[in-house]
């Protein structure tokens, strides 16, 4: 029997703006993303990637069609209801880290947690910023701490909850090469080792290519998936 889809997407069409200002982001998306495997969204600037992205995390809602995550439908959730699904399904990496200035790397971790009630928040947080190497950095606040470490936090941060799926949006795009690479091995190491379904956008060619699959997003449409769109990404970056 066929294992369900950790995503699944069917015939999504995603409006932005109002007016004459309104634009047509995504058009007539479908896609299903297997569980426990790594997709990589690339795509040139602008061509719907990282709004597709939040549609999958339940950030942005779809206009119309079909979003289903995790084996719930996220059309008919309210916010609060959609709140509550991400805080236990989805864990989301962006790539300006989004922490909290004035809360430690404890403190940033732990909150959504805190949030869901969970008694034994600051230990898990304290396991899995011990688990991502920074054990000896709990109690220093962001600006203390370099790009690396706090994109390392961030990542500990979308962890902690034990997602199902775990979304990076441009994970390494703040980060210099050598430190984007162990984020992207410590990304990949979890992936493997949780069973997580990892989907990302990037535009680094050689991120993507790490992936199970690739998929080119143009102008809000799928272009190409799987090995069609690894051949596209080698010649455009040759």
């Amino acid at each position: 029997m066929t294992k369900p889809p950790a995503i699944a997407l069917k015939n999504v069409h995603l409006t932005l703006g109002e007016g004459a200002g309104r634009v047509h982001i995504l058009k007539g998306i479908d896609l299903e993303i297997e569980k426990g495997s790594s997709t990589g969204l690339v795509g040139p600037s602008g061509s719907g990637k990282s709004t597709l992205l939040m549609v999958m995390a339940g950030l942005e809602r779809a206009d119309e069609g079909s979003v289903q995550v995790a084996g719930s439908d996220l059309g008919p959730l309210s916010e609060d209801q959609l709140a509550r699904f991400r805080g236990r399904n989805v864990g989301i990496i962006f790539q300006s880290f989004h922490l909290v200035p004035n809360m430690t790397a404890l403190e940033n971790v732990a909150v959504p947690l805190e949030l869901a009630g969970d008694p034994e928040a600051f230990d898990k947080a304290k396991a899995e910023l011990e688990a991502v190497g920074l054990g000896g950095r709990l109690q220093h606040y962001p600006a203390q701490m370099s790009g690396g470490e706090q994109q390392r936090v961030a990542v500990a941060r979308a962890l902690v909850v034990e997602p199902e799926i775990l979304i990076a949006d441009e994970p390494t795009g703040n980060l210099d090469d050598d430190t984007g690479t162990q984020i992207v091995d410590l990304m990949f190491a979890v992936q493997q080792e949780r069973g997580t379904t990892l989907v990302l956008v990037t535009h680094d060619p050689n991120l993507a290519a790490r992936c199970d699959r690739m998929i080119r997003v143009r102008s809000g449409e799928i272009e190409e998936t799987g090995a069609q769109a690894q051949a596209a990404q080698a010649e455009a970056s040759a």
